[in-house]
């Protein structure tokens, strides 16, 4: 039998090619609490808090709190918080424990512990990373959604709340009453202004349980916008076994990511925040601009590689890569989203169009085209369908917008084109499958899915353009199947 070996508890053992915390974990208080602790948020917020403790010190630590699963606080509670974060590039790959992180918690395990947390006037700011999906809002209303089964059972009993929206409404009002000043609502989330989204949600929602309460928090609280960049790959049992040999210990909350991250942020913080700036981040009035070219250009490549890569049998964005005509394919679409986009002070898009190319060929990044195309329903809004209305409106070439919906649109047929089927893990998946169930053409797949209520914006559905250049693009990824389409795209290039 072989022994396991010991966990990761400290730092004193570890070798001296490990970076460590530059500060005793042990001596910062809690200041932060985040919600939906997942592996983006140990690479990104965990990871720039850490470099502000080194810097300025502060009782800025991080309180995480899992709304369902018990799998992160089982990783990482036994390792006193800490965890390793290897940052990999084509020159190799580097190790750093990180200690920013001080426990996590299971909201329906320790409803009682998490609101403490939330109602502590040591916290002074709440930040989230629950995917686009966790967030339970209307898009056409910019409320909450009183169709998802979260909001719904909240707003019935709203001193119970399971959701991130519930909890927060539920913590203001507690620290109003209490005269404790509210926290800053931090979002983190890859959404178009997440801050004025957010705050628009937890609004509509105290507004339907205290009207007076919407009233408070409207006057009171910061919701400031974020940009984050930082591709962080699904963690596989590689992770775990890079980092225990690393380390010369086992280390069960081990994540991996690219070298490069970004961060701006809209600085408006009334109660105060860490020095994120000793990571790199940039702090701004707006960052409106900065969110929109990494949304379109980045975020909306990636969702294009996604859906044609994932039907075309590559299981990771580096592998897209090795295709030249995807690659090609990639520097269309990114020409177009630029095209879209104003001068940014600083910002040299065609430049930043290259780096992106060059951090999506990262060999040792695998980050899965699967993974990728989950939630499209929720990405293509501010990805795909907003730059193409503004190319519409501007008379630009709207092809490189019409052939990644086209892909969406085949990959929500649920099959690849060598027959393997699969879900597609979207929160409209339900609708989507009935919608399409029996459709058999391109034509009869683009109108039901054209179709469905608040996805497609009415400049979209109603442009004869548009409809025309989705459904040849569509016709010929059924015809000549997906690779076959791009090399025919790319004549158009």
């Amino acid at each position: 039998m072989v022994a396991q070996k010991t966990r990761l508890t400290g730092t004193d053992a570890l070798p001296d090619s490990i970076a460590i915390p530059g500060y005793t974990p042990a001596d910062h208080g809690i200041g932060i609490v985040h919600l939906g602790p997942g592996a983006f948020f140990k690479s990104h917020l965990a990871y720039y808090t850490d470099a502000a403790l080194a810097v300025a010190g502060g009782d800025w630590r991080i309180a995480g709190v899992a709304l369902r699963s018990k799998t992160g606080a089982e990783e990482i509670n036994p390792q006193n918080g800490l965890y390793t974060l290897l940052e990999k590039d084509i020159s190799g790959t580097s190790a750093r424990v990180i200690g920013s992180v001080s426990h996590l918690l299971t909201a329906p395990d320790a409803a009682g512990d998490v609101m403490r947390l939330l109602t502590s006037g040591k916290t002074k700011i709440v930040s989230l990373t629950i995917t686009e999906k966790g967030y339970g809002i209307d898009r056409q209303t910019g409320g909450v959604d009183i169709r998802d089964d979260g909001i719904a059972a909240d707003l019935l009993t709203p001193k119970a709340p399971r959701t991130a929206i519930g909890l927060i409404v539920e913590a203001l009002a507690l620290r109003r009453q209490q005269g404790v000043a509210p926290f800053t609502v931090l979002c983190c989330d890859n959404l178009p202004e997440n801050g004025r989204m957010l705050r628009d949600a937890v609004i509509d929602f105290a507004y339907r349980t205290d009207l007076s309460l919407g009233d408070w928090i409207a006057e009171n609280v910061a919701f400031p916008s974020t940009m984050v960049d930082r591709i962080t790959p699904a963690r596989t049992d590689s992770t775990l076994q890079e980092a225990e040999t690393a380390l010369g210990c086992a280390d069960h909350a081990a994540i991996e990511a690219e070298t490069f991250h970004q961060w701006v942020i809209e600085d408006s913080f009334p109660t105060g925040r860490p020095n994120w700036e000793a990571a790199g981040a940039i702090m701004v009035e707006d960052v409106k601009a900065y969110e929109s070219m990494k949304l379109r250009m980045l975020n909306g490549t990636h969702s294009l590689l996604a859906y044609s890569g994932f039907l075309a049998g590559f299981p990771c964005i580096r592998d897209t890569m090795t295709s030249p005509d995807l690659v090609k394919l990639s520097e269309r679409f990114l020409r177009a989203a630029a095209a879209t986009l104003d001068d940014l002070p600083g910002i040299d898009l065609q430049s930043y169009a290259g780096q992106i190319i060059d951090r999506f060929a990262n060999p040792a990044i695998a980050h899965e085209t699967y993974q990728i195309a989950m939630d499209g329903t929720e990405k293509l809004p501010q990805r795909i369908f907003e730059p193409a209305i503004m190319t519409l409106e501007n008379g630009g070439d709207i092809r490189p917008f019409a052939f990644a919906t086209a892909a969406w649109m085949r990959y929500c047929m649920g099959r690849r084109e060598d027959g393997q089927t699969y879900a597609l893990r979207d929160p409209r998946e339900d609708e989507i499958t009935r919608s399409i169930a029996g459709v058999s053409t391109p034509k009869a797949l683009m109108d039901h899915l054209m179709g469905l209520e608040g996805l497609f914006p009415a400049k979209l559905r109603e442009s004869d353009l548009w409809v025309q250049n989705v459904l040849r693009c569509l016709e010929n990824i059924f015809d000549r199947g997906i690779i076959h389409a791009v090399q025919q795209e790319n004549t158009r290039a």
